[in-house]
């Protein structure tokens, strides 16, 4: 009878929804007292004792997803990860990890975190924590188990190639993820300063980088926001206000409630008001990210460079529930100083996890800059110049995504203490021979060429049509001319592959921030910046400045 006395109380306390409408209003609540009728003859008469709670959740959940990708449930017990969501901060040992078969692996120890402290490595399998075993369990487990309150001590388990099992004490501490993983001053005065989030502290942390950066000589700016999912809107529009006047709107937001209809302007005196500016995003760049992009675009104030980003025009704001969950739910879209929106148009093609889907030239409309230019809303922000990126052949892809590389990578960093700076750390012809012999040695790394491939599917077709003796003969021949000499092809990829290999090696000795210093020697999109940065005429031109 428990659940009809809920009912009770649940439909007296809806009695507001009656005021929206007495059509719409008596629609909500049939539908929910049909849904708390669905829980009632489950508990009653199941065959097997239903775990309620998980329902409840699975049905918010599904409900959710029919409105859009951004709109979201907290239950009490993700609370940690809506704290990580908005703050940036958790507790923790502060580790990425990763499930890689059966076990799940510690991919990069964050610097100076306790799992970096403590002893803990990229590679490192882990086995058990507090004496539970984690192989089998999924990431999202293991990383329940691995958070918890600061100065808490838990027991980690792992497997190291060099060393075998071993068993490490690690203290939770307050983990804040870096705003900035790394910054600094580039050839010819450029300053390069690297945004992953739009957490409460993201402001503090741009302008301190751009002060540090002025007093180290810094000329001109690359503001890369590349991979940056977005964040908090009022330290994207504070950032912006790093290069534009006082008083300029910034992004307006426009909702279903009056209320929600707002413009955002720039409240301080610009730090850097003519400082030459080019800002990096790819199709990772979201929400947060693109007010930025899209903001310094239209008001030609900074040249975007990069790949088309990913298209997410939607504020959302977080409502307390009961029982300590929360709702993120979206209330409003925004757009840029010249009145288009960002967001598009479809969130995704059915199916697809990460890609939105394309839309027809048709439906979208252009809009103008301050100086005129076009820009076009429903796909993102376009970049003002767009960098084709360097595709990987199947070899070099396989043997990313088969962690063959992130493999090697942990042997080599257990058997060498030290390499040299990450500007200048290069793989020797050598360490690569190497690298060759651990990929012929692996026996779960298989590799067919593309063209192996399609001949078995054309013998398969022949056997299903009974052709198969016809062509045997001939099948035989053309496997032997296609059939891939591994190690020769191993040879033949080692220009595209080592930069790889070397940004890997790197990880586990300089962190992120060694990555990004060893990237800019090869990175299109920070190469074309600086092209653009050092020649004005161009850069005045593409911005349509007058000189």
């Amino acid at each position: 009878m428990g659940i009809r006395i809920v009912s009770f109380f649940l439909l007296l306390s809806l009695n507001p929804f009656l005021s929206i409408g007495q059509s719409r209003g008596f629609e909500i609540l049939k539908n929910l007292e049909l849904m708390d009728q669905v829980h009632e003859y489950l508990d009653l008469y199941y065959v097997d004792e239903p775990a309620t709670g998980y329902i409840s959740k699975v049905a918010i959940d599904e409900m959710l997803k029919e409105l859009d990708p951004y709109t979201v449930f907290y239950h009490e017990s993700n609370m940690e990860d809506y704290r990580l969501m908005s703050t940036g901060q958790y507790g923790g040992i502060g580790a990425l990890i990763r499930k890689m078969k059966e076990y799940t692996c510690i991919v990069q120890p964050y610097e100076n975190s306790p799992a970096h402290k403590s002893g803990l490595r990229a590679g490192d399998k882990i086995l058990s924590i507090d004496g539970v075993s984690m192989i089998g369990k999924s990431s999202d487990d293991v990383s329940s188990f691995l958070k918890g309150p600061r100065g808490t001590t838990i027991e980690v388990e792992i497997d190291r190639s060099d060393i075998g099992h071993q068993t490490y004490k690690v203290t939770r501490e307050e983990i804040k993820l870096p705003d900035l993983p790394y910054s600094g001053l580039l050839s010819n005065n450029i300053g390069y300063v690297k945004l992953s989030s739009f957490s409460q502290t993201a402001f503090n942390s741009v302008k301190q980088a751009f002060d540090q950066l002025k007093e180290q000589g810094m000329e001109t700016a690359i503001l890369d926001l590349r991979d940056n999912g977005g964040g908090l809107l009022i330290e994207a529009i504070r950032i912006v206000n790093l290069f534009v006047p006082k008083g300029q709107l910034i992004v307006s937001t426009k909702g279903r409630l009056k209320e929600e209809n707002r413009a955002y302007k720039t409240r301080e005196k610009p730090a850097f008001p003519d400082m030459r500016l080019v800002v990096l995003i790819n199709e990772r760049s979201a929400s947060a990210s693109e007010i930025v992009a899209g903001s310094l675009q239209d008001l030609d104030r900074a040249i975007v460079v990069g790949g088309q980003s990913y298209g997410k025009g939607l504020v959302q704001r977080t409502y307390d529930l009961k029982y300590g969950s929360k709702l993120k739910l979206t209330i409003s879209k925004y757009y840029t100083p010249s009145g288009r929106c960002v967001q598009r148009l479809e969130y995704y093609e059915k199916g697809a996890k990460d890609k939105p889907a394309e839309i027809s030239d048709t439906l979208l409309t252009t809009f103008k800059t301050r100086n005129g230019r076009d820009v076009i809303d429903g796909r993102g922000i376009f970049p003002d110049i767009e960098i084709e990126q360097e595709n990987l052949g199947r070899l070099s892809s396989l043997l990313l995504i088969e962690d063959v590389v992130f493999d090697f990578a942990t042997d080599f960093a257990n058997n060498r203490d030290s390499i040299s700076g990450p500007e200048v750390f290069e793989l020797s012809d050598e360490d690569y021979q190497a690298f060759i012999k651990f990929v012929l040695n692996k026996d779960q790394f298989s590799y067919e060429t593309a063209s192996e491939i399609k001949l078995k599917e054309l013998k398969k077709v022949a056997d299903e049509e009974g052709y198969s003796d016809v062509i045997e003969s001939s099948y035989a021949a053309i496997e032997k001319l296609v059939s891939a000499n591994l190690e020769k092809e191993l040879v033949s990829i080692q220009p595209e592959i080592s930069r790889w290999i070397e940004s890997e090696i790197i990880s586990r000795y300089y962190f992120q921030s060694g990555v990004s210093r060893h990237s800019f020697k090869f990175d299109l999109d920070v190469l074309k910046a600086k092209e653009l940065l050092i020649n004005l005429n161009m850069y005045n031109n593409i911005l349509k400045l007058q000189p």
